[in-house]
């Protein structure tokens, strides 16, 4: 009996070798992407990680910011500003100023990109001139308002008081100090987001506008059928967007009235930098932070949800 031993054919051969190949190209490929992604992953993490787990090992304890000694108190830190009127008052002034951003500027900004739509020629000089507030420094912007606006004895205010007229300083009253301050912040935001929402709707299909009007859609039909539809997304992402700067307010705030008067205009942003700055208790501005960063969890889940839902419709 002869035993007969198969040899590879040539084909095979190279059909093993070209799989080798091809598993060591891309074992190589994936080692040279996270070699790419590497620096960028170990600055999010000395930048945010770290700092966000330090804060939140803060806010269990009575570090004053000054030294490396501190004292665990558990939850004494979120106790206290649970007991704060104060505490109530900003997170209340933060939700104001959300329901406030999510419509007044919101809706500026969709009038207006709609009404830039047909304006090919200006449209980019336009832009440039609602960008302006938005480019320039909070300080500036804030300084322009207490100067020219606000001011009760040379502005605008000062000037109809002048004239017989009995209005109080917006910033000085208990009511309207966080509405005085959110209007600025409007004026300085609307335009940002009229631009945003434009680049949007110039990316709507010319085939949807046209077959709108075609079928005889007026220009509100065209905007509510066709353009807002397309800027979901954009829409969405926006608002989710709007809710974590809103919880994150301070610039405006602290410039104009430093939470003021009586706490009347106090949001999270103030009411941290206070227990940081000046009276020195950073455990319980960590723990105001961390409070903080709740709210735009939240918001950032949402917006996962709500985008899932819409891929997979």
């Amino acid at each position: 009996m002869t035993l007969s031993l198969k040899t590879p054919s040539r084909n095979a051969l190279d059909a093993r070798q070209g799989v080798r190949s091809r598993k060591t190209f891309h074992r190589r490929r994936t080692i040279i992407n996270y070699l790419l992604l590497a620096p960028a992953l170990l600055l999010s993490i000395v930048v945010v990680v770290v700092p966000g787990i330090l804060t939140a090992v803060a806010s269990f304890t009575d570090w004053d910011g000054l030294g490396f000694s501190a004292n665990f108190v558990g939850t004494d830190n979120f106790t206290d500003i649970f007991n704060d009127p104060t505490f109530y008052t900003a997170l209340g002034n933060n939700i104001k100023w959300v329901l406030l951003f999510l419509t007044i500027p919101v809706a500026l900004g969709l009038l207006t990109a709609s009404l830039l739509l047909r304006r090919k020629k200006t449209r980019t000089l336009y832009q440039v001139i609602y960008l302006m507030p938005y480019v320039l420094a909070p300080v500036v912007n804030a300084m322009v308002w207490l100067s020219i606006i606000y001011n009760p004895h040379g502005g605008v205010v000062g000037y109809l008081r002048d004239r017989g007229m009995s209005i109080e300083p917006p910033l000085a009253n208990l009511d309207m100090s966080i509405y005085a301050v959110a209007g600025v912040d409007m004026w300085h935001y609307w335009g940002f987001l009229t631009v945003i929402y434009l680049g949007a709707m110039r990316q709507t299909p010319v085939e949807q506008v046209e077959a709108a009007m075609v079928e005889g859609a007026n220009a509100f039909q065209i905007f509510r059928h066709v353009y807002l539809p397309n800027i979901r997304a954009t829409l969405l992402l926006m608002g989710v967007m709007i809710v974590i700067f809103s919880f994150l307010a301070f610039d405006y705030v602290y410039l104009l009235t430093q939470g003021g008067p009586a706490h009347s205009s106090e949001v999270m942003g103030t009411y941290a930098y206070a227990f940081a700055f000046s009276s020195f208790q950073f455990g319980k501005a960590a723990a105001v932070g961390l409070i903080m960063s709740f709210f735009g969890l939240v918001a950032s889940f949402v917006y996962t949800w709500l985008s899932r839902r819409d891929l997979s419709k």
